[in-house]
């Protein structure tokens, strides 16, 4: 892999995001306006806060970044830019690792955003350790991410890739035990829970908070190996539809 390519590949993916205001605002402020309204919604009951926040510190850059990066993907290959990168030598590997990075410097900004403004400003309790919720929550974006490059790779238009969100996103939502915990659902929705990459999000958020730590470092290793056949899966596509 070239030490070249990849951070400038990245280099110019964060020139287009810092001049495209929307999309800052998009992942910056949009989620720290969800947390405020969500401390709203949970003022007269006790605790409800509490619980809920850490849950969607990790929920709202995996579903913002999947929004924001199947479009950008798809923007890449609908002007060509994609293409005629591919006429070169970078290789697919290089050009989603470039993505993937520059992607990871803006998920690190969103998550820290949040969790500071959580602590700091709406008084979040009882989450566990800060370091713990801003590494999940940079994973859980980074997961939206490759989906996301991934998801781009079926859609033709920017309409389809929105509609990828229902299929991708919204499923995962219902099943990762935020509105039902793992443990209360059927034995067949509890299967495909787990074969679900939020899921594990979910959970090692809620382990971050207790004692158990062998059982948060291992659904850490499980959603970044998540992360990495997503990528995986994503340069996979790149080949087949840029020839």
């Amino acid at each position: 892999m070239s030490a070249a390519v990849v951070p400038a590949t990245a280099g110019r993916v964060l020139r287009q995001l810092r001049h495209d205001r929307r999309t800052v605002a998009l992942l910056v402020l949009v989620p720290l306006l969800l947390l405020g309204l969500l401390r709203w919604m949970f003022q007269e009951e006790p605790g409800a806060f509490d619980r809920v926040a850490p849950i969607m510190v990790a929920v709202f850059p995996f579903t913002v970044m999947f929004l924001v990066t199947s479009i950008a993907m798809l923007r890449e290959r609908t002007t060509g830019t994609l293409e005629r990168l591919m006429t070169t030598r970078t290789r697919p590997a290089e050009l989603i690792a470039g993505y993937a990075l520059a992607f990871a410097v803006a998920a690190s900004v969103q998550a820290g955003s949040m969790v500071t403004v959580a602590l700091a400003v709406f008084g979040l309790d009882g989450a566990g350790p800060a370091a713990a919720l801003v590494g999940v929550a940079e994973l859980t974006a980074l997961l939206g991410v490759g989906l996301g490059l991934l998801a781009s790779a079926f859609s033709r238009t920017e309409f389809q890739a929105v509609q990828m969100l229902p299929v991708v996103v919204i499923p995962q939502l219902l099943l990762c035990g935020l509105f039902v915990p793992r443990e209360s659902m059927s034995s067949v929705l509890h299967a495909v829970s787990d074969a679900l990459p939020l899921s594990y999000a979910v959970q090692a958020i809620q382990r971050s908070a207790g004692p158990d730590t062998a059982g948060l470092w291992r659904d850490v290793c499980i959603l970044a190996g998540c992360v990495i056949l997503a990528l995986a899966l994503a340069a996979a596509t790149m080949r087949r539809r840029t020839r």
